[in-house]
């Protein structure tokens, strides 16, 4: 019986079980759960909507990116992002950044249990849409007719809602 080589230093089982997934070809999208945490404070929502952190190694940190754009962005904003990272992290943990281009999931992994950046809103009523429609008929900008539908909507919305768990 052959003898193991002995490591220097323990591996996460994280970093185990994604070898061990990529040797036997098993597709895997999971996602440190930690970093994808870090990550969404480091950057913001904005940011973290377009972006998905796939993993560590050796202290670089490789980063999906929507588009083109976005990725050309952000190496503007790379000595930034390391910053807050490690900083949040408390550690310095990571060194470099590396993006690539991607699908990004709608969802990320593991992001059901984040807050939502976009509030979900009640449905409008009819009565409510009616109201609105005659308020706005005499702002005669169409910019500001759009800001203040919108405005609008969301908060008639939010009373709906506000009125749910008053119910409830």
């Amino acid at each position: 019986m052959r003898k193991r080589a002995s490591q220097s230093k323990p591996e996460m089982i994280g970093e185990i079980l994604r070898k061990v997934l990529k040797k036997r070809n098993i597709p895997h999208t999971a996602t440190d759960r930690r970093l994808l945490d870090l990550w969404t404070r480091a950057v913001g929502p904005q940011i973290a909507a377009r972006t998905l952190p796939e993993t560590l190694k050796r202290g670089t940190l490789y980063v999906r990116v929507s588009a083109p754009v976005w990725l050309h962005q952000l190496q503007f904003l790379k000595e930034e992002i390391l910053r807050k990272f490690n900083e949040l992290s408390g550690k310095e943990e990571i060194r470099s950044l590396f993006f690539s281009i991607g699908e990004i999931p709608s969802h990320p992994p593991g992001a059901a249990d984040l807050p939502s950046a976009v509030p979900v809103l009640a449905p409008l009523r009819k009565r409510d849409r009616e109201m609105m429609r005659e308020s706005l008929d005499a702002v005669r900008d169409p910019e500001l007719r759009e800001i203040l539908k919108r405005v609008m909507s969301r908060e008639v919305s939010h009373r709906r809602e506000r009125e749910k768990r008053k119910e409830i």
